[in-house]
């Protein structure tokens, strides 16, 4: 364990040396989306009864900074170790291909979550946000990290070059996290566009967690909990038998 510690502790410090890029960039990034959405928008839609649009913006935008930070964490790492090679370093100690993957995905959940916490702190200064079920959000909130997180390595492993992870953070990871119900609710979409959005294990994250502030959702909780095991059980092993076999980490 104290190499898995100590990949850990690694991983930490590489975002915390630069916080102004990994965790205050984010935040403001987001609180750009809220003024900017909630003062053009705001008069103009209501999404549930009684609740402002500014307060239903705030629980997407946490979520969609955890989300991405949480994959930016894990998949920029092992990219820079690839491509300067120190990914030697890593590999050649004694250390369980479990380990390697919880390492990283653990680190990953921490700064999805150090980010998601600095959008909600800041954005509690422009909306009223209640929060009737603070269990459910912080289990989407840490699934959704581990998710992203484990994405991210995937990505890692796959990637060879910065322009190749960039398409599958740009083709895949963004288009998937703007089209989750982070600015809307599906039903307000056409049927045909609704039963896409149900395709989109993205949604379920963002719904479940904003179920956790105001208690309203389009999906129940426990279906949208459901799908977000079930996708995190399904990559980790996707993950772990890449890990296993050294898919183009040892060659």
């Amino acid at each position: 364990m104290t190499i898995f510690y100590a990949l850990f502790y690694k991983e930490l410090l590489r975002f915390y040396k630069v916080l102004l890029q990994t965790v205050l960039a984010p935040v403001v990034t987001a609180l750009l989306y809220l003024l900017i959405f909630s003062h053009v928008l705001s008069s103009h839609v209501q999404v549930y009864e009684g609740v402002h649009y500014t307060a239903f913006l705030v629980p997407g935008l946490v979520m969609m900074s955890v989300l991405q930070n949480a994959f930016a964490n894990s998949s920029s790492s092992l990219i820079q170790s690839k491509i300067t090679g120190n990914i030697v370093f890593v590999l050649l100690p004694p250390i369980s291909y479990a380990q390697f993957f919880l390492a990283y995905v653990a680190a990953a959940i921490v700064r999805g979550m150090v980010v998601g916490l600095g959008v909600f702190l800041v954005a509690m200064w422009f909306a009223d946000i209640p929060l009737r079920h603070p269990w459910w959000a912080m289990t989407f909130a840490l699934t959704g990290s581990a998710i992203l997180g484990i994405l991210g390595v995937i990505a890692g492993i796959w990637a060879d070059k910065f322009d190749q992870l960039a398409g599958f953070q740009n083709f895949i990871i963004v288009p998937l996290t703007f089209l989750s119900g982070v600015f809307y609710s599906i039903h307000s979409l056409p049927p045909f566009w609704q039963a896409l959005s149900h395709a989109n294990p993205f949604f379920y994250m963002i719904d479940g967690f904003r179920y956790g502030f105001f208690g309203l959702s389009d999906i129940p909780p426990l279906s949208s909990l459901g799908v977000v095991l079930a996708c995190c059980l399904v990559l980790s092993w996707l993950t772990l038998r890449l890990l296993k076999s050294g898919y183009k980490l040892r060659h």
